[in-house]
């Protein structure tokens, strides 16, 4: 039960970009990619289902503060996502950050039952207002992941790492 709260919750952490590979990579600016890098406190509930086995699966909904080093993304954004952990290998989910202005960037995430340390990647896949046509990539570790008796979990992820560049809308 929470191993898959785990997972979830690291799937989700790594709300929210672009490509496959989930890391920046070197030369992008030349390609009109602009980099970021940051942090990402969540908190939410999850709901858990048996599966068998000792295992089970689970959903998640977190949200919380992105703070991200870069002017380009304006600092802080509200980061919500919703996860879903099979409690064996599978974890996926979406995520959207919010700006002060009610903009939106979009992503989907995936990884593998994830627990303290581990990371996850985000493939952006959109977004709205001035980030409309957006894309890129991303990934991050999470520094620490905790559930309360509420079944209420909470984390912090740290070297959250990505690029994104603005396309068509």
């Amino acid at each position: 039960m929470i191993r898959a709260a785990i997972g979830v919750l690291a799937v989700l952490s790594a709300p929210a970009l672009l490509g496959a590979g989930g890391a920046p990579q070197a030369g992008t600016a030349a390609a009109g990619w602009r980099t970021f890098a940051g942090t990402w406190s969540a908190r939410g509930p999850r709901q858990t289902l048996p599966t068998g086995a000792g295992h089970s699966a689970a959903i998640v909904h977190l949200s919380g503060a992105v703070v991200l080093a870069t002017k380009d993304l304006g600092g802080g954004m509200l980061g919500e996502a919703i996860a879903f952990d099979d409690g064996q290998n599978l974890s996926v989910g979406r995520a959207v950050w919010t700006d002060a202005r009610g903009d939106h960037i979009f992503s989907e995430l995936k990884g593998e039952p994830v627990a303290t340390g581990r990371r996850v990647v985000g493939t952006i896949t959109g977004g709205s207002g001035q980030y409309a046509g957006v894309t890129g990539d991303y990934s991050l570790t999470w520094q620490y992941v905790a559930q309360d008796l509420d079944d209420v979990v909470q984390g912090r992820a740290v070297d959250l790492r990505g690029r994104l560049r603005k396309g068509t809308p």
